[in-house]
């Protein structure tokens, strides 16, 4: 029967049309993320109603659950890309150790992130751009978070090893789950029991354990190909290399985005609580314009890597150019849509006119110059998917911090806060030109011909 459906989910990965197959893998993934940025957005818009420090705290946070993300999306692109590739080569058993070793080692560098953390939690808030004024709202909302570092790092990977083998219906049940409870609990311990931004944190702990659980359930139950188990870990220096080394575009493209994000807190505090509270809401609401283009890719990741892996290189080509072209017709409509009502969408946050006054400008900014970010997220996603580690790393560096980070100090410098709401749509605006270069040369160097099947 595991024959069976082995062959079965071979057949589907490369027979079904690519058109139809990213579709399939990418509306549970879509779904998933718009849940989980709608829980952001309602979260912000919750604590916007406790005052400007408190809704500069969760922007300060966001800034550190990002680094926690990157952490567990290197462990589960890295581990997912592989695997997938072993399936493509039918070899389960190569596969599942990836998986185990990938989901054993988020978990264990979450539990030392937390250990750690938590000894330096006063200086780590003022580290992530907190004022004197937010830093106690941040530190009770992160103490929260803190808790449940592992389970979060640990749950990251496992959505992206379900997403990689396919069965992203289930990442998608996993990040329904947490998101869900995460609204409700807000309400909740927010202004039922009077908990205030505790309530907050209280409620994004308890929302990130149950979608752990969640995304454990399929592994446990065996309704996955790969299996997670302790005794399945190859701990060779070659096999944690390759996983890091894969999944490290993921952690170089959360992480310098985290550590923008820090800098721009720390650069927006200068203008008072307004402007970081304002540039936290600009960062959540286009998010959320690009999750929709990147669950769009992440639906083009399983794809090019299992067909990759099987030698189905025309397949590779057809599953890029479907995913640029979608990405770009999905990420236009609701960007024209903001661009005309970006005040009024930045006042439901928070009503404030110095915040919205800030807020407008840097989200009309990005709006404009992110219409080039479906074709440089597909290109970065092809080349990780497919095991171009250094190409992959090079490109999400330039785009996540090498080009943003220098253009935000220098501007910052030359025009105030108006250098740093023009920072990071001049980096999406530059970033497009090592893109091209880089898409060019790969495919240029992808085989034409498909391999014989396996």
């Amino acid at each position: 029967m595991a024959k069976e459906n082995q062959e079965a989910h071979y057949r589907k990965m490369t027979e079904t049309p690519v058109q139809k197959l990213i579709i399939m893998l990418c509306i549970p993934t879509i779904l998933s993320m718009l849940v989980t940025n709608v829980y952001n957005l309602v979260d912000t818009a919750f604590v916007g109603k406790l005052g400007n420090s408190a809704s500069g705290a969760v922007g300060i946070v966001f800034g550190f659950m990002s680094i926690i993300q990157a952490v567990g999306f290197m462990f589960g692109n890295g581990s997912g890309s592989i695997l997938a590739r072993k399936l493509g080569h039918m070899d389960i058993k190569g596969a599942s150790s990836t998986a185990s070793t990938g989901f054993f080692l988020s978990l264990g560098i979450g539990i030392v992130t937390s250990i750690l953390c938590f000894i330096f939690i006063k200086p780590l808030v003022m580290f992530l751009g907190s004022t004197n004024t937010i830093a106690p709202y941040a530190i009770k909302y992160i103490s929260f978070i803190l808790i449940t570092a592992p389970v979060m790092t640990a749950g990251f990977t496992l959505n992206n090893i379900l997403r990689y083998e396919g069965k992203a219906f289930y990442a998608m049940i996993g990040m329904f789950s947490g998101c869900i409870l995460n609204i409700g609990g807000d309400y909740l311990f927010m202004f039922v029991l009077k908990m205030g931004i505790s309530g907050a944190g209280l409620s994004t702990a308890i929302g990130q354990l149950v979608s752990f659980l969640f995304l454990l359930l399929p592994f446990v139950t065996g309704k996955t190909q790969c299996k997670i188990s302790f005794r399945k870990i190859d701990l060779s220096l070659l096999h944690i290399s390759d996983i890091v080394a894969t999944g490290f575009p993921s952690l170089i493209r959360q992480g310098l985005s985290s550590i923008a994000t820090i800098l721009l807190n720390s650069l927006s505090g200068a203008y008072g609580d307004e402007a970081v509270a304002a540039m936290s809401i600009v960062s959540r609401v286009y998010f959320f314009i690009f999750a929709i283009a990147l669950g769009v890719g992440q639906g083009l990741q399983p794809v090019a890597s299992f067909n990759y892996g099987a030698g189905k290189y025309s397949r590779v080509r057809k599953a890029y150019k479907f995913t640029a072209t979608l990405a770009t017709i999905i990420i236009i409509i609701p960007g024209i849509v903001v661009l005309f009502m970006a005040p009024s969408i930045v006042r439901l946050f928070r009503d404030d006119d110095l915040v919205v006054q800030y807020g407008t400008r840097a989200l009309i900014l990005q709006c404009i110059s992110g219409f080039v970010m479906p074709f440089c997220m597909a290109t970065e996603l092809i080349l990780q998917s497919t095991g171009k580690k250094l190409q992959a790393s090079l490109l999400s560096a330039l785009r996540s911090g090498l080009i943003f980070i220098p253009a935000l100090l220098i501007l910052s410098q030359l025009r105030g806060m108006a250098g740093i709401q023009e920072a990071q749509p001049l980096a999406f605006a530059l970033s497009f030109f090592p893109t091209l270069y880089f898409a060019r040369d790969y495919f240029k160097k992808l085989p034409l011909q498909d391999k014989e099947s396996v």
